[in-house]
Formats: C-alpha cells, structure tokens, sequence
C-alpha cells in the first residue's frame, strides 16, 4: 500500500505531466492556456517540498538533509529559472529532460517520497495534509530580458545542465 506522501505527490507529477504535455501541443505551437497551469502547478508542487516536505524530513533525521536533497534543490532551482522567461520549444524541452530523472528520484522505490513517508512515522497523515493544504500560487508575468535569460543559464550550469545545448 502506497503511503499518502507518496501517492499524492506522484499524482500531482502525473497531472503536471499532463499539463506539459497538452502545453507542447499537436502542431509546435505552445498552449499557452496549459502552460500557464503547468507553470503554477510545478511553483506549487516545488514549494511543497522546499517549504514543507525537505524541512520534515531533515528535522526527522536531526538536522541532516535527505542524501539527495542537494541534487532536488538544484533541480528546483533551474525549473524555477526556466519558467521565468517566455516558453518556447526550447524550454519546454528542457524542462521535460530536468523533470524525467528529478521525478524518478523522487517517486521510485526507496524514493525520496518514500523515504519522507517513513520518517514522518506516525505524522505521515498530518504532513501529507499539509501538502494537501498548500494554497495555488501566484506568477508574475514572463520577463524576457538578456539578464533573465543569462541567470536562467547560470542556474542550469549549476545544476550540472548545458544551457547551449539545450538551446537556452
């Protein structure tokens, strides 16, 4: 039986999947519709986990980060970037190729979300409702300036991906 972490964490990816899916379109062009909710689904879902779902956890183990926090954090960190300008081809694929291995670590068997499951313990309910409550944020507009575009670039570097040849 699948802990409540876990499954609505994985459910909330296969809706985000979803999302990106539709937002790549049929014919290249992007729907911007589905877009706009995939972007506010992921900053959601991110916040989750860096604001509720990483800090139990390192509670739980007495101050020690989860082993593959550092990796997720990074991860997170050029997800947010690459939502900041607007989306092209480029992007959304970029995404999808951070999103693919960062779910995997997060969802798999002795995943990340298992691991926060059974360090939760008997809190495994409580913290899974904290998710759960998590309002819907709010996005600004896309900015598209050379200096978003450059930090955009130097937050995928430092999460250990090549702007250039993702076409950033």
């Amino acid at each position: 039986m699948t802990d409540p972490i876990s499954a609505y964490l994985t459910a909330d990816h296969d809706v985000l999947d979803a999302l990106l899916r539709r937002a790549e379109g049929n014919g290249g062009g992007i729907d911007m519709a589905a877009y706009a909710e995939f972007r506010r689904g992921l900053l959601r879902h991110i916040g989750m986990e860096e604001k509720i779902l990483f800090p139990a956890a390192q509670r739980a183990r007495g101050g020690q980060p989860l082993p593959a926090a550092a990796r997720l954090h990074l991860d997170h960190g050029a997800l947010a970037a690459l939502l900041v300008p607007k989306p092209t081809g480029a992007i959304l694929a970029a995404i999808r190729t951070i999103l693919e291995p960062h779910n995997a670590i997060e969802e798999g068997p002795g995943g990340v979300y298992e691991s926060c499951a059974r360090l939760a313990g008997p809190d495994v309910d409580r913290l899974a409702d904290a998710l759960r409550a998590v309002p819907a944020v709010s996005v600004s507009e896309h900015v598209d300036d050379e200096r978003v575009l450059a930090a955009t670039r130097r937050a995928l570097a430092r999460a250990g991906y090549d702007a250039a040849v993702m076409g950033i």
